[in-house]
């Protein structure tokens, strides 16, 4: 994969598997743009890892369920690269509880920055793809937005609502060369995933086929692929990085 002057942006980019896909796309030639929600440190040594691999980078703070913010964000990407092939929407959050426990506001909170959030970054970016006639949109859902999950009736349906997004915009933007697919990563290997209690990890490992947790180094290679030349002729899809846990 070349992506030699080609500029990315990467929502929620400072670390885990957003930090997995800038290093990614950056390996391959991409400039990358991450934004971030608050971790400013974190997406700094992001910003300097990139630079060390021969491109450029760019951090930028944004609230992705903010129009204002995520307008800003375009803004400055064009800016400071001049175009956007690819748009990695990454960004997200959990606020997880038992249906009868979720407050409104928890409900409320994981659905604008993962659904809402993922939506105001395609319409921004895809304004400027429809006039390049070019462009990458790779949209992070989840295993639990094809099978459900208990104790995230909120996170379930966001990302559930991402992969309608995804297919729908597919369509409207086909014919412009502009394709639009998600990925559906399993259980990664994360900080956040490390944290639960060992009970946890031990009931999760066993509905994986594969019998392992799967990296985020992985999940980055789905999402370059989808964005490379390679997957031009795919559009519209869900790529599930699981270990089989969907099937």
């Amino acid at each position: 994969m070349d992506f030699t002057g080609k500029t990315a942006v990467v929502t929620g980019g400072s670390r885990g598997i957003g930090r997995a896909v800038c290093l990614e796309l950056a390996r391959s030639g991409a400039n990358v743009a991450l934004c971030y929600a608050g971790n400013e440190t974190a997406a700094r040594e992001t910003v300097q890892t990139v630079e060390a691999l021969g491109t450029k980078a760019l951090a930028i703070r944004c609230d992705v369920s903010n129009p204002g913010q995520v307008n800003g964000l375009i803004d400055a990407v064009v800016h400071g690269f001049q175009r956007i092939d690819i748009l990695v929407n990454n960004a997200g959050i959990t606020r997880d509880n038992l249906l009868v426990r979720m407050s409104e506001a928890d409900f409320d909170a994981v659905m604008n920055a993962n659904l809402k959030g993922t939506f105001l970054c395609m319409k921004a970016a895809s304004r400027l793809m429809l006039k390049q006639r070019y462009g990458r949109i790779i949209n992070l859902s989840s295993v639990v937005g094809l099978r459900g999950n208990a104790g995230q009736v909120n996170y379930a349906a966001s990302k559930a609502g991402v992969i309608g997004m995804t297919k729908s915009l597919a369509k409207e933007l086909a014919g412009r060369g502009i394709t639009v697919n998600a990925v559906a990563p399993g259980f990664i290997d994360t900080d956040m995933t490390g944290a639960l209690p060992e009970a946890a990890r031990a009931a999760a490992l066993a509905a994986i086929p594969m019998a392992r947790l799967g990296t985020v180094e992985e999940v980055a290679r789905a999402v370059a692929f989808l964005a490379s030349d390679g997957a031009a002729y795919i559009t519209g899809q869900v790529l599930a990085v699981d270990g089989g846990m969907a099937v």
